[in-house]
């Protein structure tokens, strides 16, 4: 279903956050070196160090 987060991790790309499933499907919004903006579905907009966070990325045929 998904893959570590790598080069794929760009605008409109979808995502889980591994420690926080109650978020549900993210969409990143921005990828400035390590600040990835994300909207997650029951979080909202919530800004991820990916230095600390390695966000799942999820195949859009999956959804």
């Amino acid at each position: 279903m998904g893959r570590d987060m790598d080069d794929s991790l760009v605008p409109g790309a979808w995502v889980r956050h591994p420690d926080r499933p109650d978020w549900g499907l993210g969409q990143v919004q921005s990828a400035i070196r390590n600040r990835i903006t994300v909207n997650f579905e029951h979080a909202g907009k919530v800004l991820i160090d990916s230095d600390v966070i390695s966000l799942t990325v999820v195949d859009p045929d999956a959804i």
